[in-house]
């Protein structure tokens, strides 16, 4: 058995119990791994000046697989966004957030199983922004109005939306082969091309391109209200979906909330050689240290990790414990209780002594 070595970033806020209780069911399942453990976030930007410190990104870099637990990203501050940072700088251009439901979880909606994949890097998130009364943006208001003939009120702010062939091509290229990998029927472009002309059109119309590169997946398009829309009314009817980063991130947490919400939620941003893995919910400070947080999207996110370096069946018996365990009902965090203040309820660290006896009971396989 191979020995894989990973960037194991515990986080902040819960994070630390979160990443402890995803390694411990991680190591359980008999994968050989030595964790490299890197500090980031809120609790290291007093020491290096920044929340990701470069040797923090140059471990990324050498291991070439990272799980990482919630970060903080202080809300008016002039921090950025550290989960935005580390897809930009390592270039993880696809962001791959499955949502499946599992017996035992109280939802609307049964036998979901959807994969959404956004596009990390370009779209509105890339950052590209004119803060209101500023030079340049009055520059960029005067440069529109001479170029197109159309006016902006001088007043505004300005974001630019970057959609780019290269980028378009590369992320359905990695949707379609990930599609075919991971045994999916179909894959769907999310798009505002009726409106966006230049922007999503060019997305659609690259969309319907890379799919003749791929006949063996079925392929349509839906537009984005029209896709939300769909969703919650029939989401059986879709399989994976690719999506520009705004639309992505807002569907996602759809998503999630048809099988159970952001607990349940696992992520994983992909590059051409890069992989970081992280729960998709946020870091929650006020439940630190309080041993209450459910760590099942962290662990689902080690799930994914396992099959990406080659572990199929220790990925394959840890998402098994953590669904025996959900069904069982019992040792799961207050989240997942019909109700949230039942006494029953157990803790971050439990929920892991659980998924640990569960893959005790599995033989693994040699």
């Amino acid at each position: 058995m191979a020995r894989h070595t990973i960037t194991l970033i515990p986080g902040d806020g819960i994070g630390y119990e979160v990443s402890q209780a995803a390694r411990r069911v991680i190591d359980a399942t008999g994968a050989d791994i030595e964790w490299d453990v890197q500090n980031a976030g809120l609790d290291v930007v007093e020491q290096y000046g920044q929340p990701m410190p470069d040797h923090v990104l140059e471990s990324i870099r050498r291991n070439k697989v990272a799980i990482k637990g919630p970060l903080t990203t202080p809300i008016g501050t002039g921090i950025r966004s550290v989960n935005v940072a580390l897809r930009r700088e390592l270039d993880l251009f696809a962001l791959v957030r499955p949502t499946k439901w599992y017996p035992g979880v109280r939802s609307r909606y049964q036998e979901v199983d959807l994969v959404v994949i956004r596009e990390n890097t370009e779209d509105l998130y890339a950052g590209i922004e004119f803060a209101e009364g500023e030079e340049g943006t009055l520059e960029v208001i005067d440069t529109i109005e001479r170029l197109t003939g159309r006016s902006i009120r001088r007043d505004s702010g300005i974001s630019i939306k970057p959609t780019s062939i290269t980028g378009t091509q590369r992320v359905f290229r990695f949707a379609f082969q990930w599609a075919i990998d991971n045994g999916r029927r179909k894959v769907t472009a999310v798009h505002k091309a009726n409106i966006m002309k230049h922007t999503d059109g060019l997305w659609l119309r690259i969309a319907q391109d890379v799919a003749k590169e791929f006949p063996q997946i079925e392929f349509d398009d839906r537009i984005v209200d029209n896709m939300a829309m769909q969703l919650v009314q029939k989401p059986e009817l879709y399989d994976v979906m690719v999506m520009p980063n705004l639309f992505g991130d807002i569907l996602s947490d759809l998503c999630a909330g048809l099988v159970g919400g952001l607990g349940l939620a696992p992520g994983a941003n992909t590059g051409d050689e890069i992989a970081l893995f992280e729960a998709t919910h946020g870091s929650a400070p006020k439940y630190a240290g309080k041993n209450v947080a459910n760590p099942m999207a962290m662990m689902l996110s080690g799930m994914m990790m396992l099959r990406h370096i080659g572990e199929k069946d220790a990925g394959d018996r840890l998402e098994a414990a953590v669904a025996r365990v959900i069904a069982g009902g019992a040792q799961v965090t207050y989240d997942m209780k019909p109700n949230r203040d039942d006494p029953s309820a157990v803790g971050t660290s439990q929920v892991a002594d659980a998924v640990i006896a569960e893959l005790e009971r599995a033989p693994v396989a040699r």
